[in-house]
């Protein structure tokens, strides 16, 4: 309910996706004016924010989905507001990273969040070997289209580890898997997934060593 209050006392509305933002809009019946901000046009949109922000006006800025800021070109902006003395305040919603790892049944005192994993298999394995005997629980975000060739470089680098899938949540479509990687694998198969993917990866597990017992 505060999220819609702000959305329509706001003088202007920024969106990664202007079409979901206007379906938002049309729905809620809400009239304020907006425009797009996006990885491609940031740059040029920024000075144009920038410019309203220092003119007195309030702006929303909302994510295609999940939180604004969070793996999106919408931190960039933060930190130029931040930069010009500009007041930001967080409205909560929903992230995938904390509501995938609310619902892994993983450790969650303890998590590193890494964003989307590189595109390319080596890179994706060099960072994955920087990971390998980091203990927290580890959290990507990752495309469908690369899912299958990231979940096999996951299992090589790190192992046959617990690890849930998450997929479009809380949205119409929700899913979630769990097993080790290997049972998720076959799990997906040969289904051509779609929507926001989140992986979660239990860290390395301390091997039992008879000689710590007393």
């Amino acid at each position: 309910m505060r999220a819609l209050r702000i959305l329509k006392e706001v003088d202007l509305i920024a969106a990664e996706d202007t079409r979901h933002t206007s379906l938002l809009l049309r729905h809620f019946g809400i009239q304020t004016p907006f425009t797009s901000y996006f990885e491609g046009n940031e740059l040029k949109k920024r000075e144009f924010i920038l410019s309203k922000l220092k003119q007195g006006d309030q702006i929303a800025l909302v994510s295609d989905a999940g939180t604004p800021g969070i793996s999106d070109p919408g931190f960039r902006l933060i930190q130029t507001a931040i930069e010009n003395q500009i007041s930001i305040v967080p409205i909560p919603g929903p992230s995938a990273v904390i509501t995938a790892l609310s619902v892994s049944g993983l450790p969650t005192d303890s998590f590193l969040f890494k964003g989307f994993l590189p595109h390319k298999s080596k890179k994706r394995k060099d960072l994955l070997k920087q990971l390998e005997e980091v203990k927290a629980t580890l959290i990507f975000y990752e495309s469908p289209h690369r899912l299958a060739e990231s979940l096999r470089d996951i299992l090589d680098v790190l192992g046959d580890r617990e690890m849930v899938l998450t997929r479009e949540l809380t949205k119409i479509y929700e899913e979630v898997l769990r097993g080790r990687i290997s049972e998720v694998q076959n799990q997906i198969g040969e289904k051509k997934l779609k929507g926001e993917i989140t992986l979660v990866i239990s860290g390395k597990v301390r091997k039992f060593n008879p000689r710590n017992v007393a």
